[in-house]
């Protein structure tokens, strides 16, 4: 096998092994705390609705990747090109704009009692399904035209005269303003929640600097040193959580579309698939790294995971 194909197959693999595992640990916590407690927090609700998209990024294809990397099986054909990237398109976005939905109720929740930003807080959580229902439906819409243009890989120099290379497939335009047009499209649909995202970011580091300074106020006038209660420490926790969260994202998939932005760019299609596998590399990347950032800072979900192992070495020490 050729040196390149194999480090491609270990890198998609390495993301596979790490993401699936890690994802369905962070599902399978907010599922176990749903049963306990009949209900899901508005904060919790995003982030497990996050958890899906990211391991259908992983799951969709990372894991298919790897089969066809390594002639395990290929779906590559001409549908199944159609519906990878279809659904490998539709999971990734959805992975940003319910990023930027985290980032805004987080930056929402630190509003103080009474105002008109608390107000909006609870319009936020009383219509989280119509948010859900949008960020679907933007998203469906953005990533359809794959299903009309994605091919199986073919050699024909037609066929690369406005196509966009992804190893086994090909993104093939009717032309170069259809191309143009497409990628502007999409490029929009990751600036703008990133954008927003990291205003909301940066409005909740505020926060957090200027209550910071507030409670080492109240320690030095001899204040007893009474900081926040349980609720706001839960809260600056969370906060920070989402802002680590913001913070791994604007890298990751920064690169990936400056990556995009220059393949957009460039007119004649690149023979090798090498920028389109640093583009599914890094945002893939973000699918697998952010469980481990969810797990070590929601108590919730930690400590229901611990319960559940320790269940499992109970009954196993049993049997």
């Amino acid at each position: 096998m050729d040196s390149e194909l194999l480090t491609r197959g270990v890198l998609y693999l390495s993301l596979a092994v790490a993401g699936i595992p890690g994802n369905i640990a962070v599902i399978c916590g907010f599922l176990m705390a749903l049963h306990q407690d009949r209900r899901l927090l508005t904060a919790d609700s995003i982030v497990l609705h996050l958890a899906l998209a990211n391991l259908l990024v992983v799951a969709v294809r990372c894991v298919l990747e790897v089969f066809a990397t390594f002639e395990i099986v290929n779906v590559f054909d001409d549908s199944g090109c159609k519906a990878v990237i279809f659904v490998y398109r539709t999971a990734r976005s959805l992975s940003i704009w319910l990023t930027f939905v985290l980032s805004a109720y987080q930056s929402l929740s630190i509003a103080p009692p009474g105002s008109h930003w608390a107000t909006a807080r609870d319009l936020f959580s009383q219509f989280l399904w119509l948010i859900f229902l949008v960020v679907w439906m933007i998203n469906i819409s953005i990533s359809s035209p794959s299903i009309i243009f994605a091919t199986g890989a073919k050699n024909t120099s037609k066929l690369l005269q406005n196509s966009i290379n992804v190893q086994f497939c090909f993104v093939n335009f009717p032309s170069v303003i259809v191309k143009d047009a497409n990628g502007a499209v999409q490029t929009v649909r990751d600036v703008v929640p990133m954008a927003l995202m990291t205003t909301a970011s940066l409005i909740i580091l505020l926060f957090l600097y200027r209550h910071s300074r507030q409670v080492r106020a109240i320690r030095g006038s001899g204040g007893g040193g009474a900081g926040p209660g349980g609720g706001g420490s839960s809260e600056r926790r969370a906060a920070i959580t989402v802002v680590t969260l913001v913070t791994l994202y604007v890298v990751l998939y920064g690169v990936d579309n400056g990556l995009w932005v220059y393949t957009i760019m460039v007119k004649q299609t690149m023979s090798s698939a090498l920028i389109s596998d640093l583009r599914i590399f890094f945002s893939s990347l973000y699918a697998a790294m952010s469980p481990v950032v969810i797990i070590v800072s929601n108590k919730k979900v930690n400590k229901h995971l611990r319960c559940g192992s320790e269940e499992k070495m109970t009954m196993a020490a049993k049997g």
